[in-house]
């Protein structure tokens, strides 16, 4: 008997990703004048007020409510009616150094003993669903989401769109665990009140404004998705019969940081894989690479990625532990659901893991280039499953000047161990 699977994801817009966005707006411009910087940076947002809190230990001194207010401007937050914008609301900080017991577990005198900054399990995942090696039900809410958010931005169509918005995706799978149809999509999205209530008829215009925007959301957002879908098996999972819940509950006007407070760290799933993986727990906005959280989780997905696309096993995940200042992590456990391809257990594959992939803190960094300011990109949309590419950032300051800085953007992506991999487990080229 097949089954439903459903993924979730959220906008730009919404508050918690306008948090988190912030956090890591915070982190860039640190790390950007001093790539050595401690950062744990919180961020709330709700009516008219951010308010950042946490630890930052760095030689950077950076505008820290100019960087709110820009990134804010960026997501398209710049209306008053919003009762949210970049220019009128307030930004208050409580940001203070970080703890000297924590900092001396983390700096070594030899970089490559350099201790986990904190301890925790992280987990990384891949699979042959989709050509970014993610689960088709997260991969397509993000697609949607990010297609509203050009719509958006390019004013011609739908031009009622506001920033925060919700996307939903099941799927169902036949017996064997293939992707059969896509049974559900659900989207909610914040708009303008586009249509005049007449004589008071509050309900009709609701129900026109509700009308209109499913229309425009088939007709318009989803054929634009599936035109940049290159997969054609992806594109024939498009059958008639889907099911549409657009703005269920009749009317999203009242949205963002003034409809709900936003806080960095809570969108965990919608960052990693959607559910279908497990989870250690721990956010990754507002993190610098120090606190494995974030870097081990990058790193993991690195390596599930490159043995799935090495022919290891058709779905793959990855868990790395570790002990706070301690730089070796604690275990190395792999699962490969039973679509393994090679005649290893997955004790052995984990065991090869452990001899392809180097796991201490500084290594990690030193692979994926973790100490540039390459974290914004990350932070709306989901940190896995992106593409590589490199990028000139230019960041302002007024105490320590402009400067642009070359990046390379989602390291963790690439498949770059593909051979290594290949090579240690007796694949054919």
């Amino acid at each position: 008997m097949g089954y439903l699977y459903t993924s979730e994801s959220v906008s730009e817009g919404h508050p918690d990703k306008v948090a988190d966005q912030i956090s890591d707006a915070v982190l860039d411009n640190l790390l950007a004048y001093d790539p050595q910087s401690k950062v744990a940076c919180e961020t709330l947002v709700t009516t008219g007020q951010v308010v950042l809190a946490g630890e930052v230990k760095s030689d950077a001194y950076v505008d820290l409510q100019e960087i709110a207010r820009k990134t804010i401007r960026r997501i398209g937050y710049t209306k008053s009616e919003y009762q949210f914008d970049a220019d009128s609301c307030g930004v208050f900080s409580a940001i203070h150094e970080q703890s000297g017991d924590i900092n001396q577990g983390v700096e070594k005198k030899d970089l490559m003993d350099q201790g986990a900054g904190d301890q925790g399990m992280m987990f990384g995942y891949a699979t042959t669903e989709t050509p970014d090696y993610m689960p088709l039900a997260l991969y397509l809410s993000h697609q949607i989401l990010m297609e509203l958010a050009a719509i958006r931005r390019e004013g011609k169509v739908m031009t009622y769109l506001r920033p925060d918005s919700k996307s939903q995706v099941t799927v169902e799978y036949n017996n064997d665990g293939t992707p059969e149809r896509i049974h559900t999509i659900v989207l909610s999205t914040q708009h303008d009140e586009f249509v005049p209530t007449v004589n008071g008829d509050v309900e009709s215009a609701d129900q026109q404004m509700c009308q209109r925007i499913s229309d425009d959301v088939q007709h318009i957002v989803i054929p634009r998705v599936l035109d940049k879908i290159g997969d054609d098996k992806i594109r024939a999972l498009f059958k008639p019969g889907i099911k549409y819940y657009i703005n269920p509950t009749g009317r999203f006007v009242i949205g963002g940081p003034h409809g709900d407070t936003g806080l960095t760290g809570r969108k965990i799933i919608v960052d990693t894989y959607g559910g279908r993986s497990g989870h250690g727990g721990g956010a990754f906005s507002g993190k610098d690479p120090s606190k494995v959280d974030r870097s081990a989780a990058y790193a993991a997905r690195h390596i599930a990625k490159n043995l799935v696309a090495a022919g290891v096993s058709d779905e793959l995940l990855v868990q790395v532990s570790y002990a706070i200042g301690v730089a070796d992590p604690l275990s190395i456990f792999v699962n490969t659901f039973g679509k393994k391809k090679v005649n290893f257990t997955d004790a052995e594959i984990a065991e090869k893991v452990g001899e392809i992939f180097t796991l201490r803190p500084y290594a990690i960094e030193q692979r994926l280039k973790l100490r540039n300011p390459i974290y914004e990109e990350t932070a709306a949309y989901g940190h896995m499953g992106r593409k590589p590419e490199i990028k000139v950032k230019h960041f302002e300051n007024k105490y320590a000047g402009d400067k642009d800085i070359e990046v390379e953007l989602f390291t963790w992506e690439k498949l770059d161990y593909v051979d290594q991999v290949r090579k240690a487990f007796g694949i054919a080229q």
